[in-house]
């Protein structure tokens, strides 16, 4: 990520974030409230924050917020998800020890529209990449490829481990041993191409194009976003990360 779009981003959160709260003030101190809670507002769900987040709702500033609440609480993320026709299927909480363990778990087999492979992950962790590819991944497969994306294919989410890093294993332990993160590979499309990021990333023409954009935009739905660009550990794949410091590269 570019300084100037790294800048750009903030920007574009502070503005948002200022956005929601200048709406809040006024709606509440004007007797917004009523307006807002009931029944039948004529505010549409999408531009008020006391209503739930939905996948398929276009993205407005108050997005973030109705995000982060779905975030901190699971039974509202599972009904999201659920809502929006993901294959999220829930299993018992994982209690490893204090470094270890995936609390909010399930088994996830399919996003909005594409596939992959069963994987154990955080409603949290699926539920930023089913808005990752209803708003990022098919959009651009449809603009630059002309196509739908088929299937997702990952590397999996969880693993109690300590992060690796070009210079050997890490001290601090890893995103994957609490399924806070999922490696992606690669993707299968509707017309039968496949892409991997180890072959297509630095391949000139509109699969890398797609790839980058793609990589790109996640980091509008993760904190941490590390693709081929970071490092040789990640030639293969994206790493995407719900905490973290807000990094993309």
């Amino acid at each position: 990520m570019t300084k100037r779009t790294g800048r750009r981003r903030i920007l574009y959160l502070a503005a948002s974030f200022l956005f929601t709260c200048l709406v809040l003030l006024i709606l509440v101190g004007g007797g917004g409230w009523l307006l807002l809670s009931h029944p039948k507002t004529p505010l549409p769900a999408h531009w008020n924050p006391l209503r739930d987040l939905s996948v398929a709702a276009p993205v407005t500033p108050i997005t973030g917020y109705q995000l982060n609440r779905a975030l901190a609480d699971d039974a509202q993320c599972r009904a999201v998800l659920s809502e929006a026709g993901v294959m999220f299927a829930p299993m018992e909480d994982l209690v490893v020890d204090r470094n270890c363990g995936i609390s909010g778990r399930g088994e996830l087999s399919q996003l909005g529209t594409a596939r992959l492979a069963p994987v154990e992950t955080r409603c949290t962790t699926a539920l930023r990449l089913v808005m990752w590819e209803h708003h990022v991944v098919q959009p651009a497969a449809r603009d630059v490829l002309a196509t739908k994306v088929h299937r997702i294919r990952h590397l999996g989410s969880y693993n109690c481990r300590r992060m690796r890093t070009a210079e050997g294993e890490n001290n601090r332990w890893s995103s994957h041993a609490t399924a806070d993160s999922i490696d992606i590979t690669g993707l299968e499309l509707e017309d039968g191409r496949k892409l991997s990021l180890l072959h297509d990333w630095a391949t000139p023409g509109p699969e890398a194009e797609f790839l980058h954009r793609i990589g790109q935009g996640a980091c509008n739905w993760f904190r941490v976003v590390l693709s081929p660009n970071f490092n040789r550990l990640h030639a293969d794949h994206f790493h995407l990360q719900g905490p973290g410091w807000g990094y993309c590269r």
